[in-house]
């Protein structure tokens, strides 16, 4: 393999180094806010689910008007950064929330940033990425992302290990994780734009019209994927319950993101050789295997393989799959991408309710209604890729 292949576009890097110091702030919060959410505060695991489940929506509730809207103008920047002000701005309020009612409120808005930044920053990375080595690209993204996510739930553990798991204790955590979001939001000021090509005639209730057909198919089983989805809270909480400390609940989450960033760019350099449609079937394989995992699991060691194998399911879900869209659809990426948050994360919210629900009557039926409705989307996936129209050179 030559060096050509692991070189990528300078934005790639920057961008990538945006999400590090996003992740390091936004990370540091999450490893701690199910914790923090239902034994610091007092909240219910079936709130949790619901609170889980609207900010999984509406983390991408924006995403198909957005992908629209920069595929329309042709800019990629600004919604870019609209979207990484927002969050940067809705975790100032952690500084104020104290209440059950505020710190949801906070999950959910805050989640609108993300919604906003995900499409234009996507097809940001397509546009500058070359078609041998784009799976690798976005890999690369995603594995400096990751890497934020390493530290936050790092500074985390050291923080509250040294401050005490109090109110207080959050709170400084709390300032530290806006400063780090701050910093991102100035780096991407200073990035010059790369716009797309502009589509300034097409109406946003047109444009799903001109979307390929095979993308079309690939969201009927994306879509009952997304209903054996549940919040990595949930893998948290289970955790907690066969016996981890609070602390060490942190250090899984933190072992989780390093798994993801080991396996994200081997992964991705895979699914360029052989076809990314192959890594979305190993995506499917993979969560079916962790959600039967934490069925039977009641050893600690258990655990931390499981959440091992959850960071592989999850470099593959963020990156080849945002990459294999991006294959399937050549033109209006950010629209595609942005249709493709909406509609996933509009089904993430039953889900997650689902799975809340089914944690009250027992853990285990949660991971086993994941595992069986993730078997029936790979099944319908592996069908539906003869019905594909392959043109254009398309390879997936």
């Amino acid at each position: 393999m030559d060096k050509k292949s692991f070189k990528v576009h300078p934005d790639v890097i920057k961008l990538g180094f945006v999400s590090f110091l996003t992740d390091i702030s936004s990370e540091a919060i999450f490893s701690v806010f199910s914790i923090f959410f239902t034994i610091v505060v007092g909240a219910s695991a079936s709130l949790l689910g619901i609170i889980e489940g609207l900010s999984d929506f509406s983390a991408s509730s924006l995403d198909y008007f957005v992908g629209w809207l920069s595929d329309k103008s042709g800019k990629r920047k600004k919604f870019t950064l609209i979207g990484y002000g927002f969050s940067t701005l809705a975790k100032m309020s952690l500084l104020v929330a104290n209440s059950i009612a505020a710190l949801g409120f906070f999950r959910v808005i805050e989640r609108l940033g993300k919604s906003f930044r995900g499409p234009p920053r996507d097809a940001w990375l397509t546009d500058v990425a070359s078609e041998s080595n784009k799976g690798y690209a976005f890999a690369l993204h995603k594995a400096m992302d990751k890497s934020g996510a390493i530290l936050g739930p790092i500074l985390a553990y050291f923080l509250l290990n040294f401050l005490g798991y109090t109110k207080n204790g959050f709170h400084i955590l709390f300032i530290f994780a806006i400063i780090a979001a701050a910093l991102a939001v100035v780096i991407l000021s200073l990035m010059k734009d790369r716009p797309g090509n502009p589509h300034e005639r097409e109406n946003i209730f047109k444009a799903w019209g001109t979307l390929s057909k095979g993308f079309k198919l690939f969201l009927i089983p994306a879509g009952i994927f997304s209903l054996a989805y549940f919040s990595f809270g949930f893998l948290l909480l289970r955790a907690y319950t066969l016996g981890f400390a609070i602390k060490d609940v942190i250090l899984l989450y933190a072992l989780f993101n390093i798994s993801f960033v080991v396996f994200s760019i081997p992964i991705g350099k895979l699914g360029d050789f052989i076809g990314r449609k192959y890594i979305i079937i190993l995506e499917y394989i993979v969560y079916i295997l962790m959600a039967i995992g934490f069925v039977f699991a009641t050893q600690k060691w258990q655990v931390v393989i499981l959440f091992l194998i959850f960071g592989i399911f999850y470099s593959i879900d963020e990156a080849q799959g945002k990459a294999f869209i991006t294959d399937l659809e050549k033109d209006r990426r950010a629209t595609a991408i942005g249709m493709y948050n909406f509609v996933t994360g509009l089904i993430y919210l039953p889900a997650s309710v689902i799975a809340g629900l089914l944690w009250v009557l027992h853990p285990t039926y949660a991971f086993l209604f994941a595992a069986v409705i993730a078997f029936l989307a790979m099944i319908i996936f592996i069908f539906l890729q003869t019905k594909i129209i392959k043109k254009d050179n398309l390879v997936i």
